[in-house]
């Protein structure tokens, strides 16, 4: 066997199909656009949804609801994800390291879903409900949240003028 007689093999490749080539192709005269209207002429297309003028359905229907872009930036954290970490000790890090969370998250919040048997310590910038904190100081751990410091408020533009002396 040689590279200049090697060749696909019998019916893989067929002819490209030409349009417009004559009665005798079966593909002649209208070329397959059947007869007249828009979609038979050149450049006679128009865009998706178009309704021939009449009002599109998309803007015919009201628009409804909203995704908040930043939704997935704090994760849900079961208890039963916790009883199965074997690190104790528990922050943002911790829960990207072993796969409970995803590497994307900015913020985790521990629900009361599942049991917790097990004595673990909840630190940093995880949050946690009224229940999961509860059932974490039930089975002898601890939640050591750090609140985030606010900015000062600023004060309203007259009450920031002092008085002309």
């Amino acid at each position: 066997m040689r590279l200049n007689s090697l060749k696909p093999a019998p019916g893989s490749k067929k002819d490209r199909h030409r349009v417009g080539r004559g009665g005798g192709s079966g593909w002649g005269k209208t070329a397959g656009r059947g007869h007249k209207g828009q979609k038979a002429r050149s450049g006679g297309f128009h865009k998706v949804g178009f309704e021939g003028g009449q009002m599109p359905l998309h803007r015919r229907l009201p628009k409804r609801g909203f995704v908040s872009p930043t939704r997935d930036d704090v994760a849900e954290v079961r208890l039963s994800d916790l009883e199965g970490m074997k690190a104790t000790d528990i922050d943002l890090a911790s829960l990207k390291a072993e796969g409970v969370v995803s590497r994307k998250v900015l913020g985790a919040k521990l629900i009361l879903s599942g049991k917790l048997s097990r004595k673990v310590t909840v630190k940093g910038d995880v949050k946690a409900s009224k229940g999961a904190r509860s059932a974490i100081e039930g089975a002898g751990g601890k939640v050591e949240v750090v609140e985030a410091k606010q900015p000062p408020k600023k004060l309203p533009k007259k009450a920031q003028e002092q008085p002309k002396a």
